[in-house]
């Protein structure tokens, strides 16, 4: 049954059958709300842990939030999770997209869809009005994203969305990835899965209508104080790559609804091409590009739509192309061998020869295909150790630096794969104080606000001093309950948390609002604290869904060796290297490490404060319990994963 926030169903599709079935969102929704939690509990109940990423029982599930369709707000993203190959080991994953699909979902009756099993040929489901066909995509195997994308459009007409994948996909590469409408983008491997399983897209046919509110006036005031409270984003580059690209053949791309005062913009090239361009996509080959062709080439933007057509993520073509040019200055790998020109990073030919080779799993490119750590297994011990520094998680690089941010440390350590929502809170507020100490125009978090703001949000202001166990992990505890939340709501992370603004006269924002704008439109009462708790839950539950899969609690929590190892020597984004320390001071972190000692001391406290067992990194029944989570506790007693 529909209410405030929710279409009232979860769409549940066997493809191995071509069965089509609902399950009630009430199901899910009561305790986790929507997004990640529907997701985590729905792989919970239906998808044993033996599992393999790429085998037909895994569950694949899309899903939106309560806030999906309301204005202002960036509430209209959705969540994708499913067991991803991409991950080392094979562990549950997640990505989160922007555009319009998730809200057409919704109005087109479904909250969520949940597929398993796997066609015997190609083939796209076709969402309408409260239900769903399986559709023969045979004519569209092997066709770009974008291109399969443009097609069903043509075929299908106005009101459609579409989810697709590339031939990346399509051939099961680790690293692919999913392509929607206005070329919203979503990692962690989802592509290599949605391949496994025949399936080429999923097109959802809706009206784009705005959710009704169980309190609309109060919700209406609730978004003008949105408005009022909202700061641009930070100055972020990475090099001389901004993030936010603007001038000629540019223009604002929000999110269906969204205020739209965010980097999410689209740009045309000279050849009449258009498409989303900011973020990574915009920043990931710029500087090669800039060395091979000069500034001002359009040569980025090309290689990001490259890229999107394939449907591989940039994010691992980074890796991929540090380590390869790594191995080619030590002759472990030649052109010749790749099967791309190494030795011209940076030029159109050779990012579209890359990008070509692993999607169809050609040479060398089938390698890379398994993911740049079994590349590097395969090419010998020498690789594997160019590798080493270069690496995060889960074929990332290091942009979740926690030699030069400590309080990002522990979120590495506990993800399968870069926890980028929990690190941009950290990130985003001290790229505000770098722009406050380079007297950017509007910028306004000083050393005082700085440590104002860290007391409110992150429990103290020591969160910088490794050595200050209590700070580190509160923090991280009250980091990733609040990102888990608003995985829930699957809420914008240019937009939220409020936790700063440069409207208010001590500069601290509101981090009530996310509780105040569900409750005005559910119409069901929760405040802060309230729904802190519910990320804190659903935590537990992802957390539990790892230990089942095979995550070892303490043994397995940690970060990559090189950051206990290897000192500090760059980063793009804040190339000085530096963070606010007590008073005015401020902290040089160039040369440091994560210090092995103090780093394990500030995880054992980190388990005592989330009450799991402090020696071993399990959960407790009673920690369980207490959150609801009874039947996940009765099964990993039953398998002796608790303690």
């Amino acid at each position: 049954m529909e209410s405030f926030g929710y279409a009232g169903k979860i769409l549940s599709v066997d493809l191995s059958s071509g069965t089509v079935g609902e399950i009630p969102t009430s199901d899910y929704a009561v305790r986790f709300i929507g997004g990640r939690g529907i997701a985590d509990g729905l792989f919970w109940d239906r998808v044993p842990p033996e599992t393999g990423a790429l085998h037909p029982d895994n569950g694949l599930t899309f899903a939106t939030g309560p806030l999906a369709g309301i204005l202002v707000i960036g509430g209209s993203r959705w969540y994708v999770s499913a067991k991803s190959p991409m991950t080392s080991p094979e562990h549950l994953s997640y990505c989160n997209l922007g555009g319009d699909w998730g809200m057409r979902l919704k109005s087109a009756g479904y909250d969520a869809v949940f597929v398993q099993g796997a066609a015997d040929k190609p083939v796209y489901l076709l969402i309408e009005e409260h239900s769903c066909k399986v559709e023969d995509a045979s004519r569209l195997w092997g066709k770009g994203a974008i291109q399969a994308r443009e097609l069903l459009e043509a075929e299908l007409g106005d009101s459609i969305s579409v989810v697709a994948i590339g031939p990346a996909g399509e051939n099961r590469a680790t690293m692919a990835c999913l392509i929607a409408t206005d070329d919203a983008a979503g990692g962690g491997g989802m592509g290599a899965v949605m391949g496994s399983k025949n399936l080429k897209a999923v097109v959802v046919r809706g009206t784009r209508k705005r959710t009704e509110a169980a309190h609309p006036e109060r919700l209406e005031s609730l978004t003008r104080e949105v408005r009022r409270l909202f700061t641009p984003h930070p100055t972020l580059k990475i090099g001389n790559a901004p993030l936010e690209v603007t001038g000629p053949g540019t223009a604002k791309a929000p999110c269906w609804l969204c205020m739209g005062d965010c980097i999410r913009r689209i740009y045309q090239a000279q050849d009449g091409r258009k498409g989303k361009f900011m973020c990574q996509p915009a920043t990931f080959y710029h500087p090669w590009v800039e060395r091979q062709y000069g500034p001002g080439h359009e040569a980025p933007f090309h290689a990001a739509k490259v890229c999107d057509e394939y449907g591989v993520d940039v994010t691992a073509i980074v890796l991929i192309i540090v380590w390869l040019m790594s191995c080619a200055r030590q002759g472990i790998l030649t052109d010749e061998i790749v099967g791309a020109p190494v030795s011209r990073v940076g030029s159109l030919e050779f990012i579209q020869e890359l990008v070509r080779k692993i999607s169809l799993r050609e040479g060398f490119g089938d390698v890379l295909a398994g993911g740049v750590e079994r590349a590097a297994e395969q090419v010998g011990p020498q690789a594997k150790s160019l590798l080493a520094p270069l690496m995060c998680k889960a074929g990332w690089t290091n942009v979740v630096e926690g030699r030069l941010y400590p309080n990002t440390a522990l979120m590495a350590a506990m993800d399968p794969k870069a926890p980028l929502g929990h690190t941009h809170e950290v990130k985003q507020l001290v790229l505000r104080w770098l722009d406050w100490r380079r007297g950017v125009r509007g910028s306004y978090v000083s050393n005082e606000v700085f440590h104002r703001v860290t007391r409110r949000c992150w429990g103290s202001e020591e969160v910088a001093d490794m050595g200050n166990h209590e700070a580190m992990a509160r923090a991280t505890v009250m980091i990733q309950d609040r990102q888990y939340a608003h995985d829930c709501l699957v809420v914008c992370g240019f937009l939220w948390p409020s936790t700063d603004s440069q409207a208010t006269p001590d500069h601290l924002g509101d981090l009530s609002l996310e509780s105040s704008i569900l409750s005005a439109v559910t119409g069901k009462d929760i405040n802060e604290e309230g729904l802190n708790r519910v990320g804190e839950t659903v935590f537990n539950l992802n957390r539990a869904i790892l230990i089942r899969e095979g995550h070892r609690g303490v043994e397995d929590d940690r970060v990559p060796e090189a950051w206990h190892t290897t000192p500090l020597k760059i980063d793009m984004t804040n190339p000085e290297m530096i963070l606010p320390g007590k008073g005015d001071e401020v902290v040089s972190q160039k040369g440091k490490v994560v210090d092995r000692d103090e780093f394990a001391k500030t995880r054992r406290r980190y388990y005592q404060i989330r009450q799991w067992n402090a020696d071993t990194g399990l959960q407790t029944v009673a920690k369980l319990h207490d959150l609801g989570l009874a039947d996940v506790a009765d099964e990993m007693e039953r398998r002796g994963l608790v303690r």
